[in-house]
């Protein structure tokens, strides 16, 4: 744990969201991951994974069937419950209020992605600060470093794929360019300490 996360944080200071963001190679990690998580996770998970936005995406079907999780696509004004996976829709970035309410927006292309993943994580930041997990996993490009570093600056807890087992390293390696990691895990290490932070603050 580090310092700034300390074990005995009180239950108000409780993780509330835990945001991931993947591209290249992200349906593997992200299956092993939301897999790894089990059934009762107090907590929702919204993710943004880089889709080609030409095709029908069936993300939410295939991640499903490997997740006891319940799996969605986001939508526009739904209220996220814990237990539940969010999946940005192609071309749209995913935003979060601090009434737990999604947002979608087709505003302009941010490192040449929609969605975003530093959107999603610039706005997770604002609204929950230090209640916040930054997951950034494999892909290419830089999406998400920019994310990360707000979600450090409010407080919250940042983790990436170690960029060594990740199959696609640029993203982690921007994310921990940075300074904003908090923990560089291999990808089957991840779940458990997600659930580890989730749960000890609840105790």
């Amino acid at each position: 744990m580090t310092a700034h996360q300390p074990f005995e944080a009180t239950a108000e200071d409780a993780y509330v969201v835990v945001a991931v963001a993947s591209s290249a190679g992200g349906i593997h990690a992200l299956s092993v991951l939301l897999g790894d998580l089990g059934e009762d996770l107090p907590v929702p998970v919204l993710v943004v994974q880089h889709l080609d936005p030409r095709h029908r995406t069936v993300i939410a079907d295939v991640l499903a069937r490997r997740t006891e999780l319940q799996v969605k696509l986001a939508e526009e004004g739904e209220r996220v419950l814990p237990g539940t996976v969010y999946v940005a829709p192609p071309d749209r970035h995913l935003l979060v209020g601090s009434d737990g309410v999604l947002a979608l927006s087709n505003s302009a292309l941010v490192h040449f992605v929609r969605p975003s993943a530093d959107l999603l994580f610039e706005s997770m930041a604002g609204a929950y600060g230090p209640q916040a997990i930054a997951c950034v996993l494999t892909g290419t490009g830089v999406d998400g470093a920019m994310g990360v570093d707000a979600v450090k600056t409010r407080g919250g807890t940042v983790i990436a794929q170690d960029p060594q087992t990740a199959e696609f390293k640029s993203m982690p390696e921007a994310a921990l360019g940075t300074g904003a990691v908090d923990f560089v895990l291999p990808l089957e290490e991840i779940a458990a300490v997600i659930r580890g932070l989730v749960e000890t603050k609840r105790q």
